[in-house]
Order: structure tokens, then C-alpha cells, then sequence
């Protein structure tokens, strides 16, 4: 049997591969697009074949000696393309010098993407629907429709994607920056093809030895890291002095009974039920964490839903549309990727330690403990979950105030890798990138691969982070 790295050596010179100057939404000037048709199945290379769709971001200068960056999302189900405007703009120092090599992983996007035309289990309001909104039937049809084999859209054959797409762009190596679920991404990749890689930045991460869907604990130190820091401002302090009980009453409340109201609806106008339970309200809260501007609002927003005005919830609860934005996640692959690759290996008292907390307590629990028991079944070998162990370059960022990846996984990936540093940003949240000085020391970072020399001096410098006080904006 041939190892991975030759299935993909053979395999990138017998694909086809199409590339093209082209214009998407958000990007005057032309980039380059591009498919590359792969096999389903690496073990079958004459078998069913997909197409991998990418996108390359031209390095300003049109350095041609610079070792592009291959740029892996999050999710898992984030299509890498959807995000070629924002990254165009956000990784500017990066491009100065340096393509960025963009392909939506396998099930998501252009590349093959889990589709399901169950109108019930993927098109409801977000307005109206609920956690529980649907029936078992339900995702079973959606799971009929899929046409592709399921066990093979998995986060190894990702990477066999991403380096098939390295090899037929006719580099020999290139530097990996990875967000979120794309550090798993990374690691893996850093064990299959470690002479692929010249560098790895690892921002906020989600190593190997984590489980998707066991957030509560980290959910409940960001909210906690909430309250403290709205204590230590004064104007929040004053204005919510008693934002925990707050919070507490309303999450009572809504399991108690869910509140129903008729909104004009934020982007139509047209008159809208609003249906919002415990989990709808949690949920929504913990989303807003993973920001700064969201964590700014949520004072405000718990406070004023204690008092019985749920509207500036709904104006959050607006941002999230019932058509797919792009950029967003492909609930399929997630789930797939989910319930296989997660899943199994949580007992149920690792259900119950996670749910043992004063702010989401179980609710994110309840998506992946409904939906996998019904999910088609495949299994990674045991050498999947094993520790990576490498000597590439390795940046690690981490946001002190991050809700799903918080320092700690940083500092365990710091301690398993040879060549690596760690960075936390105290004042920031999830995917320390989104900053300027972030995006500054990725730049810095692949340009020099000096770690120790790395001056990250600027994420100290960031204030603390501030809070809305009143409808009309702080106090």
C-alpha cells in the first residue's frame, strides 16, 4: 500500500486541473480560479471522482520566489473560498508578498458539497424555529439525499485535497495558516505531509484531543470573563450591577415558558413571529462571545431582556439570515465530520462534567446528541487521534477571551510540538487574526520564521475590552 504522501504525489500529475483569471463578488481586480478533479476515494483512483474548487489570491508585489500561504478554514464546513473578500482585505500584510491559496474542503461550496433539499430540516426561520424543530424522519431524508459516500469526506482526505491542489499549483512547499477547526486541519496535515510545509500558524485552537460539541465549559469562562470585565469598568459595573442575575432570571424564565412576540421583521419589514426559548437565547449570546463587537453588546442586551424588552436581542438574533450567508458554515459536512470523528469517543460522563456550568450548561450539547445517533457511520483509525509531533515552524495564537478554543488548547499543541511559540492575546477573543496586529505577526512570522525574535508586543498594547450601556450607545 502506498503511503499518503505518494497517493497524492500520484495522483496530482494523472488530475485534471483547470485554472482560470476570474472576478468574485467583493474583489475588483482578477484573481485566479481553478478546479482539480481527485478521486472520491484515494484508495480507489480510478474510482468516483469530485471536483475541488479553489481560489488564488495574487500577492501584490507578483512575487514569484515567495512561498504562497494556503489559507484553511474553520467549521468544520466553512468553504475557504466564500471568504476570499474578507481575507483580500484582512491578510493585506500577508498578500504584500505571498499568494493565498484558498480551496473549499470537500463537502462544502463548490468541492462536491453535502447537499440536502429537506426544506424542513435546513431552510426554517430563524425567527420561528426552535432547537427541536424537527423530526427524526426528517434528517433521515435529508441523509438519502446525498449522493456521495459519506466515509470518505472526512478531515484526512481534506488534507489529501489541500496537498493534491499544493502539488498541482507546482509548489514544493507551502506556509499553512489555520483557524479554529482549520488547526486541526493543520496538525493533520503537519503528520501526513510534513515536507509540504515551509510554516504553520495555528490561530485559536482546536487540537486532535478536543471534542466538537463539548464547549460548555469553555463557553461558561468567556461568559464568566464577561461579567468580570463589565464589573471592572465602571459605567458597565454601574449600569449592571447585577448582570449574572440578570442573565439567570431570563434563562429560568424561557425554560419556564418560551416568550412568543410579533416583530416587524429586521431586513423585510413585514410582520414576523418571534419565537425565543432558553436555547435560542444561550445560543445566540454564546455566538456573540466569539467577538469583541458582539461581547460589547451582550450587557446591554441580557439586561434589557431581564426587563422584559427582548428588541435589542432581536437585533442580534437578526444577523443571523434564513438564507445561508456566505462564509458560513456547511452544517453537512460538520455533522459528518462531527459525529465520526468526535462523537464516539465522548462518554457520558464527559457529557455531564461539560454540562456542569452556570451559563450554557448543556445546550451545546443538544444539536450533535440529536442529529449523530442517526448519522451514517465511519471510523478513523486509532492513529488519527494520536499527538503530532513535528519540528515545522510553528506559530500558536490564542484570544484570552475565546468561548470554544480557549488558551489552554494552545498550550497543550505548544507542549506536544518541537519548534513552537504560543501567544496569548489577553484582550481578544476567537481567531486572533481578525486583528491588526494578529494579521501583523502571521506577515512577520512567515516572512522571517523567526519565533523567538517575534516582537508581539502590539497584543499587549490592546485595552480592555468595553461595553455598550444604553440603547443609545455608552453612557
Amino acid at each position: 500500500m502506498m503511503t499518503s504522501a505518494e497517493q497524492t504525489s500520484s495522483i496530482s500529475s494523472q488530475s485534471n486541473l483547470s485554472i482560470e483569471n476570474c472576478h468574485v463578488d467583493g474583489i475588483k481586480e482578477q484573481i485566479k480560479c481553478g478546479t482539480l478533479t481527485v478521486p472520491e476515494n484515494y484508495q480507489l483512483p480510478a474510482g468516483q471522482q469530485i471536483d475541488l474548487h479553489f481560489t488564488v489570491l495574487p500577492a501584490i508585489d507578483n512575487s514569484n520566489n515567495k512561498i504562497p500561504l494556503m489559507f484553511l478554514a474553520g467549521g468544520p464546513g466553512q468553504a475557504a473560498t466564500e471568504l476570499a473578500a474578507m481575507l483580500r482585505n484582512r491578510f493585506y500584510e500577508v498578500r504584500k508578498t505571498h499568494d493565498i491559496i484558498l480551496v473549499d474542503q470537500r463537502g462544502t461550496g463548490q468541492s462536491s458539497q453535502l447537499k440536502c433539499d429537506d426544506e424542513a430540516f435546513t431552510a426554517q426561520s430563524v425567527y420561528e424555529s426552535l432547537t427541536f424543530d424537527f423530526e427524526v424522519s426528517e434528517v433521515q431524508d435529508c441523509i438519502a439525499d446525498f449522493t456521495q459516500d459519506l466515509s470518505q469526506y472526512n478531515s484526512e482526505n481534506a488534507i489529501r485535497d489541500f496537498d493534491a491542489v499544493r502539488g498541482a499549483l507546482g509548489h514544493d512547499k507551502i506556509n499553512v495558516y489555520g483557524g479554529s477547526y482549520g488547526t486541526r486541519a493543520a496538525l493533520i496535515y503537519m503528520r501526513m505531509f510534513p515536507e509540504s510545509l515551509n510554516s504553520v500558524v495555528l490561530d485559536s485552537v482546536a487540537p486532535l484531543d478536543m471534542r466538537i460539541g463539548l464547549f460548555g465549559q469553555s463557553g461558561a469562562r468567556s461568559y464568566e470573563l464577561l461579567l468580570s470585565n463589565c464589573q471592572a469598568e465602571e459605567s458597565c459595573q454601574k449600569a449592571f450591577p447585577n448582570l449574572d442575575q440578570d442573565y439567570q432570571k431570563v434563562f429560568a424564565e424561557l425554560v419556564a415558558k418560551p416568550v412568543e412576540l410579533s416583530i416587524p421583521h429586521p431586513r423585510l419589514g413585514t410582520a414576523t413571529k418571534l419565537i425565543i426559548d432558553a436555547d435560542k437565547f444561550v445560543s445566540t449570546i454564546q455566538q456573540q462571545l466569539y467577538s469583541l463587537t458582539g461581547r460589547s453588546m451582550m450587557p446591554l442586551v441580557i439586561n434589557q431582556a431581564a426587563q422584559g424588552n427582548f428588541m435589542p436581542f432581536v437585533g442580534v438574533l437578526a444577523q443571523a439570515d434564513e438564507k445561508q450567508p456566505r462564509g458560513s458554515v456547511y452544517t453537512n459536512l460538520l455533522m459528518n465530520i462531527a459525529c465520526n470523528e468526535d462523537f464516539p469517543l465522548i462518554a457520558e460522563q464527559d457529557w455531564q462534567a461539560d454540562a456542569s456550568n452556570q451559563f450554557a450548561r448543556n445546550i451545546s450539547h443538544r444539536g450533535v446528541r440529536l442529529v449523530c445517533p442517526l448519522w451514517p457511520k465511519y471510523r478513523p483509525e486509532a492513529s488519527f487521534y494520536e499527538p503530532v509531533n513535528s519540528d515545522i515552524p510553528t506559530l500558536i495564537l490564542s484570544g484570552n477571551l475565546d468561548p470554544v478554543t480557549p488558551p489552554e488548547n494552545g498550550e497543550r499543541a505548544d507542549q506536544m510540538l518541537a519548534n513552537s511559540r504560543h501567544i496569548v492575546a489577553e484582550h481578544l477573543s476567537h481567531i486572533v487574526a481578525v486583528n491588526d496586529c494578529g494579521v501583523g505577526l502571521v506577515a512577520k512570522f512567515i516572512d522571517e520564521l523567526d519565533l523567538e525574535g517575534l516582537d508581539a508586543s502590539c497584543l499587549a498594547e490592546l485595552p480592555a475590552e468595553t461595553f455598550m450601556t444604553s440603547l443609545n450607545g455608552n453612557t
